[in-house]
């Protein structure tokens, strides 16, 4: 065994030894820049999912979208009670101090966290054995309801209902917060929502106003 002791940290440093011979010495001038400050234009609000990297789907640089990445891509809704609030920091910090643009909600296909909403499956389960989980996807609740109701709650069709319709919650949430409804009336900021199909590759982006998923070319 090396002096890591583990195999898949093993991996790691070989890929962070790969990335200091390619792209950081190939962009060190990039990387100086970043260290002075980030500009990002764009925030993505992904899955935690491995499988899903939004950097490696949108092919972008260093420093050009700020990622925040959750159980089934979610944004709670505006709340002031006492907490930890993560996400909405996060989205508070893109907002108003990094000025972003964009903000993208991404969601995917075979989300688990969408799958556990639409099964209940650990619904009345502890903190630590379930219980996270289960409160932070209990913000799919009411979106649940009418496509357990249409399609079941087992079933590949009514996973991707469940999944399409967490972008849309977290779009709604998002309108939510007072920031971001004000520089969304302003023209300040754009809020858009896609869909990436692990299985074939695909993105697929939001028209809110036909609430219908588009392939992109």
């Amino acid at each position: 065994m090396s002096e890591y002791e583990s195999p898949d940290l093993e991996r790691l440093v070989e890929g962070y030894r790969r990335f200091r011979k390619g792209d950081w010495s190939e962009r060190r001038e990039r990387w100086a820049e970043l260290s002075e400050g980030q500009q990002p234009q764009v925030m993505i609000i992904a899955c935690s999912d491995s499988r899903v990297e939004p950097a490696q789907i949108f092919d972008t640089a260093p420093g050009e979208m700020f990622v925040v990445r959750n159980v089934a891509a979610m944004v709670p809704p505006f709340e002031t009670n006492p907490g930890r609030h993560g996400v909405s920091a996060a989205l508070e910090f893109a907002v108003q101090v990094l000025k972003v643009k964009e903000i993208v909600v991404m969601g995917h296909g075979m989300c688990g966290g969408c799958k556990a909403a639409l099964t209940q499956e650990l619904h009345g389960t502890e903190p630590g054995e379930g219980g996270f989980i289960a409160d932070w996807i209990a913000l799919l609740d009411d979106a649940r309801a009418p496509i357990a109701a249409q399609l079941g709650t087992e079933g590949r069709t009514a996973e991707k209902a469940m999944e399409l319709a967490g972008v849309k919650v977290s779009l709604d949430n998002l309108r939510t917060f007072p920031c971001v409804r004000r520089k969304e009336r302003d023209g300040e900021l754009t809020l858009r929502g896609a869909f990436f199909a692990i299985s074939d590759g695909i993105l697929h982006l939001l028209d809110e106003e036909s609430g219908e998923f588009h392939a992109v070319d």
